[in-house]
């Protein structure tokens, strides 16, 4: 019979057995004394290996290997950039530690509270850090930081208990004196003037130029960064290191600007915060408005959202609490706004019975007309081109071609030959006639910018037609009569303000389907109402639709009435942005691997698969805010464990995940 005694004696010495001793730490030859040990954040989309790890500093980068500098280190046999997150005095992992290999740039481009920024957005979206690091910092351009050898960063200024006012408003017009861009400028000025710095995030390169420029008249240009992509990688860069330094104080941009090192950010300003060029193309898909609102909670800054028109998400902040409405009152939106004629409406019905039949309604000629008296007219129109659908006078249906199944258009000859043509395969098709009801009449079912040009011109004889459309945008026109065609987003200013407006293929439009398409057209029509005369000054809109929900919104001049009822509909519906999403694009193995890998919150159910176009296969998944951080975690470990494993790394790293993807609700 074993001794109880000894039994105790080798339960109390059991632990001392089994625990080692701490191996002592082995550091390369050559490493500095000081700080000894770097923990490094590689560059790579990998999601286990987006965590720190630790490298042995050489002595002859003890002064350059800085937090925020970039370095080149050793990496399972292969040399990865990476950027220093900080210096420490002994190893939080591991015994062996290699040497950092080179140094990139020793100047401390990434500021810590990007990072951190940067992370956070990581976390939301279940990406990794380095993707969305790729995305905010330019690219380096190693002459211009000899500008900047010997300057010291000046230390961030976090005041996240004391968040300032964050407010969503209405720009009622997009020229002259009254337009959005002196809203920003004045907001801009106040926090300048306070000794602080701001930063303004627009969509595309003509606000960029229309911001900055006025910007830059009021507050000088040493105070101006501009950050975007087709200023060329040395500008840019440039621009980046003069807000990292302190030497300029307000930085404007397209999306990536939300990420810019202020150091005593005290404002963000986002204009059009639904526009498309807002969305991150890349993984993982960030939407810069969701990093304003992250970077708000993490700075203390104020945020303002301003647009002619307003976006769901906003309203849903709105709804909370979380921002304040500071849209005007209806006595200064209807003195502001044009008067707007609907074709569709009962009285308009009555006096043109065609007009839901004809592409340009009485209505709308007859505004052209008194229009061109006094100014320009500007008629936004779907699509560029000339006629890119034909459908059939009957059915409506669209035609195709019948050799390659291609689309079909009418050539300039149509009316005499009676001859359709493919635009895929170039044949011309005599005699054509629809597949479906047999019938050999067609009509174009949306006139491109081209055309309506074309048409308006010899309706107007003696009248300039300016086209603009993407692929050649026109930014300005002068205040002299002229027809401008233009397609949405590209619309010039002018001046004064249009005289008129007309907004045609409102119908065109609003047939594709998808789930924003109905609030996207609205934005554009209210968009190109804000560039038309107040009423009071002769401006009219005519819009050629039969939505009455979308045109009353539009007569009314009340986009914040339209959204919240929206956003109510999507809330009894279990919609995005009532609730939040995420979409799982892969193969079809993969995809369900992937699914049956995740532990998530009871409830919670998957829709699909459906096929994509390119063979792969699409799952939904709908939840709650509340169980956002459970269902994104969820997702991030699966991710990390898949990608770790040696036979389904390859496999899992094409599988695409993205958080709050509304575009997968679109056809």
């Amino acid at each position: 019979m074993s001794d109880p005694g000894k039994e105790r004696s080798g339960e109390a010495q059991q632990p001392t057995l089994l625990e080692a001793p701490p191996a002592p730490v082995s550091y390369p030859a050559g490493t500095t004394d000081r700080l000894p040990v770097a923990q490094v954040l590689l560059e790579t989309p990998v999601p286990h290996l987006d965590r720190p790890f630790d490298y042995a500093v050489p002595s002859d980068l003890a002064d350059r290997a800085v937090p925020g500098s970039r370095v080149k280190v050793r990496f399972a046999g292969r040399e990865l950039t990476g950027w220093v997150l900080s210096r420490l005095d002994a190893p939080t992992t591991g015994s062996r530690l290699s040497p950092i290999s080179k140094m990139v740039s020793a100047l401390p481009v990434l500021a810590p509270e990007v990072l951190e920024l940067c992370q956070q957005v990581a976390l939301r979206c279940a990406g990794t850090a380095s993707d969305v690091l790729r995305a905010g910092l330019p690219p380096r351009a190693a002459r211009v930081e000899k500008e900047f050898l010997g300057l010291e960063p000046p230390p961030a200024e976090l005041t996240p208990l004391q968040p300032r006012e964050r407010t969503a408003e209405l720009a009622l017009k997009s020229y002259g004196d009254s337009g959005w861009q002196h809203r920003v400028v004045t907001a801009v000025e106040e926090v300048v003037e306070g000794g602080g710095d701001a930063v303004v995030v627009v969509p595309d390169q003509r606000d960029l130029e229309a911001a900055a420029g006025l910007l830059e008249e009021r507050l000088g240009e040493e105070t101006i960064a501009r950050l975007s992509a087709e200023m060329g990688p040395t500008p840019r860069y440039r621009s980046y290191l003069r807000l990292r330094f302190g030497q300029a104080k307000v930085a404007v941009g397209t999306r990536s600007a939300v990420y810019a090192p202020a150091a005593r950010l005290r404002l963000i300003v986002m204009l059009d915060d639904d526009d498309p060029s807002h969305a991150e193309p890349r993984a993982p898909y960030q939407h810069t408005r969701e990093v304003a609102l992250l970077r708000a909670v993490q700075t203390g800054a104020g945020v303002m959202f301003l647009s002619s028109h307003r976006s769901l998400e906003v309203q849903r902040l709105v709804e909370r609490g979380w921002l304040a409405d500071r849209a005007p009152g209806r006595d200064v939106r209807r003195a502001a706004a044009p008067r707007v004629i609907s074709t569709a409406d009962d009285f308009e019905q009555e006096r043109d019975p065609m007009a839901r039949q004809a592409r340009m309604p009485a209505a709308a000629y007859r505004a052209a007309r008194e229009g061109l008296e006094k100014g320009p007219v500007l008629v936004q129109v779907g699509r560029a081109g000339f006629i890119p659908a034909v459908l059939c006078a009957r059915c409506r249906s669209r035609q195709s071609c019948p050799s390659c199944h291609g689309p079909l258009s009418l050539p300039g000859h149509h009316a005499q030959s009676r001859t359709l043509q493919c635009r895929w395969c170039g044949l011309h098709h005599r005699d054509h006639r629809c597949g479906e009801c047999g019938h050999a009449v067609f009509r174009a079912g949306v006139r491109g910018a081209d055309r309506t040009a074309q048409e308006l011109g010899r309706a107007f004889p003696g009248v300039p037609v300016i086209s603009s459309s993407g692929d050649r945008a026109v930014d300005a026109v002068g205040g002299s009569p002229a027809l401008v065609v233009s397609t949405p987003g590209v619309e010039p200013s002018a001046p004064d303000g249009y005289a008129a407006a007309l907004l045609l293929d409102g119908d065109a439009q609003l047939h594709r389907e998808g789930l924003d398409v109905p609030r996207r057209v609205l934005a554009r029509w209210l968009r190109a109402a804000s560039l038309v005369r107040p009423h009071g000054d002769g401006g009219t809109v005519v819009v050629t639709a039969g939505d009455q929900e979308l045109t009353g919104a539009l007569v009314r001049g009340d986009p914040v009435g339209y959204a919240r009822r929206e956003l109510y509909r999507r809330a009894e519906l279990g919609l995005p942005p009532a609730r939040r999403m995420l979409s799982l694009t892969a193969e079809l193995h993969q995809g369900r691997e992937f699914i049956d890998s995740l532990r998530l919150p009871e409830g919670l159910a998957w829709i699909g698969p459906s096929p994509e176009d390119d063979g792969r296969q699409r799952w939904l998944l709908f939840f709650s805010y509340a169980e956002a951080e459970a269902v994104v975690s969820e997702v991030r470990r699966v991710r990390r464990t898949s990608s770790a494993a040696p036979a389904r790394g390859e496999q899992q790293h094409s599988v695409r995940v993205a958080v709050d993807d509304v575009g997968a609700l679109q056809v």
